[in-house]
C-alpha cells in the first residue's frame, strides 16, 4: 500500500489552492529528480468558489459571457495547464486534485484516468446512480447513448514525469445554472447533471468527500491519511 496525505481545503481562492498544488507537484518532482521516496502522495478535496478554467486546448469563444457579466456573478477565468477545454467550479461541486508519483503505484497515464473514472463510477453506484464512460471522451455520463446524454463528472488532468496534478469535478449540488455560461468542455450538444438532480434532494457533502476518499484508497491501493493543510 502507498501512503496517502489527504488535504481538506475550505474558503481558500481559486489562487490559493492552485499554488498548494503546484507547490506539491513541484516538491514531487524534485524528489523524483534526486531518487528520493516520492511518498506520501497527496489527495486535495474542496469546493471552489465561482470559477471558470481553461484547459491548454480550449476556445476562447466557448466562455459565452463578457467581463462584466463575469464581475456580476462574482467569477473570475483562469488559464491552466490541464488539458482539455472550459469548465465551471463552485459551490456545491467536488472538486479532487491527486497529486500523485504514476511510477509509485505502477500504473501509465492511461491507467490513471480509466481509474479516476472508476473511482466517480463507484462512488456514484453507492448512491444508486448508473453513470458510464464514452469511448475517446473524457468524463463520467449518464443515460449515454439515450436522448438525454448529460454529464455529470469532468476529468482534466497534468502530468510531468509521471506526476499528476488538477483532477476531477463531480456535481453533487452544483447550480447547473453556471454551465449555461460555456460551452462545457468544449461539447455543445450534450446535457450537464447532478447528484442532486438525479436523486431529486440535497446530498451531505462530507459524506460524498467520504466515499469517494474510500474507492481512491480501493482503487489505487492507498494508505489515506488525514492531513492539516
Amino acid at each position: 500500500m502507498v501512503t496517502c496525505s489527504l488535504h481538506l481545503l475550505q474558503n481558500e481562492t481559486y489562487t490559493q489552492t492552485l499554488l498548494f498544488q503546484r507547490t506539491l507537484f513541484d516538491a514531487m518532482l524534485a524528489r523524483k529528480a534526486a531518487k528520493k521516496n516520492t511518498e506520501p502522495l497527496h489527495l486535495i478535496m474542496l469546493e471552489h468558489p465561482h470559477v471558470f478554467t481553461l484547459g491548454k486546448s480550449a476556445n476562447r469563444q466557448h466562455l459565452l459571457v463578457n467581463n462584466d457579466e463575469l464581475a456580476n456573478m462574482q467569477a473570475t477565468v483562469y488559464s491552466i495547464e490541464r488539458g482539455g477545454d472550459i469548465t465551471y467550479h463552485g459551490p456545491g461541486q467536488l472538486v479532487v486534485y491527486p497529486i500523485f508519483d504514476l511510477e509509485t503505484l505502477g500504473i501509465g497515464i492511461k491507467d490513471f484516468v480509466h481509474s479516476i473514472e472508476r473511482v466517480i463510477l463507484n462512488t456514484l453506484e453507492d448512491y444508486g446512480i448508473q453513470a458510464g464512460v464514452i469511448p475517446n471522451t473524457i468524463g463520467v455520463w449518464i443515460d449515454i447513448g439515450g436522448p438525454n446524454e448529460r454529464k455529470i463528472a469532468a476529468i482534466g488532468i497534468k502530468c510531468s514525469r509521471f506526476v499528476s496534478m488538477h483532477g476531477l469535478a463531480l456535481n453533487v449540488n452544483t447550480d447547473l445554472e453556471m454551465f449555461t455560461h460555456i460551452v462545457p468542455c468544449g461539447i455543445a450538444d450534450k446535457g450537464v447533471t447532478s447528484m442532486e438532480i438525479e436523486l431529486g434532494c440535497k446530498i451531505d457533502m462530507l459524506h460524498v468527500k467520504t466515499t469517494i476518499g474510500k474507492h481512491f484508497a480501493s482503487i489505487f491501493e492507498l494508505t489515506i491519511k488525514n492531513h492539516d493543510k
